[in-house]
């Protein structure tokens, strides 16, 4: 049963609780103060008490959601992804810092969250919205687990986003499209090395910071793989020079097509290598290598002479992982090779692939067992 005190300062009257505590045998009782009537101390000591007697650790200090998912973003993610992906973090940071102030995580329930994502979400795009979900539901349950807070109060939470037109680099070619790019990149292969890196994102489906990153060390031609331990810095907000993969799932090894690996082989003996042994090193260029740009002004000609509405480098990624999943390759086996954090990651990005492959699995159970019956 606790106890309550109440205490009489110089310029107000508060109440202050203490609940018995047994800790390893030894008595650690829990106290808090500053409550305004007896009557609130009564109910946030009953409060302690149904935590204690579920094997709960109590807490009795509020601590502001701003301080814990900054101090979660440090100890958790500063450390273990890429400089960009934190970027998004602080992002995230920054709205909840703009939303919920000093609000204490303890006090923040599901109506209030909802209000914050409606209110986030206007004029904000699909993949903001659920990204900056994404990274507080993550924060909130490692809260929980922490025991700091009792209810997920992302839970059942329904982000509200402003539909907008679809962004270049989210589009993709389907399979006959993909198909004449490719053919007509290899019609050009010999022109410039911009048609080489075209090749090489096209069939494997790499970030572009990861192919400019590669050097001749990764290409392993005896059994057609490649190695994907870095990336390079092409823009201002990038680390200069080497830099990490975009996560730990993105440092992987990729088999590859005989076609593709044929071509680096040539091109490593008929060009002379450089002092930073990069793939696609350019002299002229800032930062060393071919230039964001100078490549998806080379995509966008292609496509344009093809007849095809443009698509960015970041579409040709999308566009590999389309035509694998097209062709019946593993979900499980495109997240993995396109180096994607978990699979959850990949279902969202690909659901419209999804839904086609799976109107045509329904009409081939349907056939299979319409003819099974003849």
């Amino acid at each position: 049963m606790a106890s309550i005190r109440k205490r009489v300062g110089k310029r107000s009257t508060s109440y202050e609780f203490t609940v018995s505590n047994m800790v390893n045998g030894e008595s650690n009782p829990i106290k808090k103060g500053g409550f305004r009537t007896k009557k609130e101390a009564q109910v946030a000591a009953a409060e302690v008490e149904a935590q204690l007697a579920k094997g709960m650790n109590p807490v009795t200090k509020k601590v502001p959601f701003v301080e814990y998912f900054e101090d979660w973003i440090g100890l958790y993610k500063k450390y273990k992804v890429s400089p960009t992906t934190l970027k998004h973090y602080e992002y995230s940071l920054n709205a909840v810092r703009e939303y919920f102030s000093g609000t204490p995580i303890q006090n923040i329930k599901r109506p209030e969250y909802q209000q914050f994502l409606n209110k986030f979400g206007n004029g904000k795009a699909k993949e903001t919205v659920t990204k900056v979900h994404g990274h507080i539901k993550s924060c909130v349950k490692d809260a929980m687990e922490e025991q700091l807070i009792q209810i997920d109060f992302t839970r059942k939470t329904n982000p509200h986003w402003t539909e907008q037109a679809k962004k270049s680099e989210e589009k993709h070619l389907n399979y006959d499209e993909s198909v004449m790019l490719l053919k007509s990149i290899w019609t050009k292969i010999d022109e410039g090395l911009g048609y080489s890196l075209l090749l090489l994102i096209a069939t494997s489906g790499m970030r572009f910071a990861e192919a400019i990153g590669l050097t001749r060390k990764d290409f392993d031609f005896k059994n057609d793989k490649i190695n994907i331990n870095k990336t390079w810095g092409y823009k201002k907000s990038s680390p200069e020079g080497k830099g990490k993969t975009k996560n730990q799932q993105s440092k992987r090894t990729i088999k590859m097509d005989m076609n593709t690996m044929n071509h680096f082989k040539k091109l490593f003996n008929t060009t002379p290598n450089n002092i930073h042994d990069l793939v696609f090193y350019s002299p002229e260029s800032k930062y060393k290598v071919i230039s964001n740009t100078n490549a998806n002004k080379l995509l966008k000609k292609l496509l344009l002479e093809l007849n095809i509405e443009p698509i960015t480098l970041h579409g040709l990624r999308h566009t590999h992982a389309s035509v694998l999943l097209y062709k019946k390759a593993s979900i499980h086996y495109v997240s993995e090779r396109l180096g994607h954090s978990d699979i959850e990651t990949t279902l969202k990005e690909y659901t419209h692939v999804l839904k086609e492959i799976r109107l045509q699995d329904e009409q081939v159970t349907v056939q299979t067992f319409e003819n099974m019956a003849m």
